[in-house]
């Protein structure tokens, strides 16, 4: 979602780009347009890899100004608690390999992008969701796995930064949602939630947890925008959360898709299922003296595009 997203807006500003991906959760028709032409061109500038364990030296690639590294394993939150070992293994290896090789072939710019799941437990479990700031981050305490990979990533990219001159841009990202994203068994609450919505009534729509945990969501275009800014600002600044400053219930979110999708639908929450932390929000201060960066798209919009897209998708 964010990988496409981003190379066609990429493209479109007349930048070349190249794409290392195992196509683990995306595909390559993300990045063809509806006339059947690629924004990329697939032979010379698209690699099918698992950055896990392939060791990117060994690959012959022109010099790159710049290494925006979105690469991690993640996915709804079962998948998240069911296979944390996997995960923590798995996102560990791809940071140390993909820093490693940014290290030998010097870009001028490193982008990596981190996730809120990494801020200390304690503060993602009040009842009124707290504007997180980056000095929080430590002493570090995160709920999952997921949250302690992407944390090493972090960490591993500031001693990247004081130890060569790559520039350095470490972006944290909130709940990103959007088009085009993962429908099946690894989706996310939100696309996951407008696909039940759009085959309702032929399944039910059962939402884990209360439904009463907040998150700030972020739509893949504003995480877009902050990247393009990220390439001329905020270098060697440490982390840099990207994110609404308001957060919204699970529930709120659910009855906004409902009402998008004008069916008359009664969600059932089931509090035996796992609903992660309970609240989180973005202090955009730092987001904003640096990057010049708040969010655009209002949530009721950007959750009425991914359900028409969904929808379409399910048909």
């Amino acid at each position: 979602m964010i990988g496409s997203n981003l190379v066609k807006t990429l493209v479109q500003l007349g930048h070349e780009v190249h794409v290392f991906d195992s196509l683990w959760r995306g595909c390559l028709q993300n990045l063809t347009r509806e006339n059947g032409t690629t924004f990329i061109n697939l032979q010379t500038n698209f690699k099918k890899i698992d950055l896990s364990n392939h060791r990117l030296e060994k690959i012959k690639t022109p010099r790159f100004d710049v290494v925006i590294h979105l690469a991690d394993v993640v996915a709804g939150i079962r998948y998240v608690f069911q296979n944390e070992h996997d995960i923590f293994n798995q996102n560990i290896k791809i940071n140390s390999n993909v820093f490693s090789w940014v290290k030998k072939i010097k870009p001028e710019l490193l982008i990596y992008v981190g996730t809120a799941c990494s801020f200390p437990q304690n503060l993602q479990n009040q009842t009124v969701a707290r504007k997180l700031k980056e000095t929080e981050l430590y002493p570090a305490d995160p709920e999952s796995a997921y949250g302690w990979s992407k944390l090493m990533g972090t960490y591993e990219c500031e001693l990247l930064q004081k130890s060569t001159s790559i520039r350095v841009s470490n972006i944290i990202f909130h709940n990103v949602y959007g088009s085009p994203c993962d429908l099946g068994p690894r989706s996310q609450f939100i696309p996951a939630t407008a696909l039940k919505i759009a085959q309702y009534p032929k399944q039910k729509l059962v939402v884990w947890g209360s439904g009463s945990q907040q998150r700030a969501f972020l739509h893949v275009h504003d995480a877009v925008r902050a990247l393009i800014l990220s390439l001329e600002k905020g270098h060697n600044q440490g982390p840099i959360q990207i994110g609404p400053s308001q957060a919204y219930s699970i529930k709120e979110v659910v009855e906004k898709l409902i009402r998008i999708s004008g069916k008359k639908i009664e969600p059932i929450f089931d509090t035996n299922m796992p609903e992660g932390d309970k609240s989180r929000a973005a202090d955009l201060s730092k987001a904003k003296k640096l990057l010049g960066w708040s969010p655009l798209v209002k949530i009721e919009d950007g959750l009425r595009e991914v359900y028409h897209w969904v929808s379409k998708k399910s048909k």
